[in-house]
């Protein structure tokens, strides 16, 4: 979905339950048509990249597994 070119350019922000003493995390960017999902102790390994749709059906699904 992404290109290299929209990679370089992204900015990845941490999940909000991720702490600062390296535990699992991941990193999320927005992209021009896409949302990016990577391993942050790992972000060369490679990148997700899914539909606004997708990710907003994802994030529902965990926050009602959650519940």
């Amino acid at each position: 979905m992404g290109s290299s070119s929209d990679l370089t350019r992204a900015q990845w922000r941490k999940s909000s339950y991720s702490g600062n003493t390296g535990g699992d995390c991941v990193e999320v960017a927005d992209l021009p048509s896409a949302i990016a999902v990577r391993d942050s102790k790992n972000p060369a390994h490679g990148v997700l990249t899914l539909t606004a749709t997708a990710w907003g059906d994802f994030l529902k699904g965990l926050s009602a597994a959650t519940k």
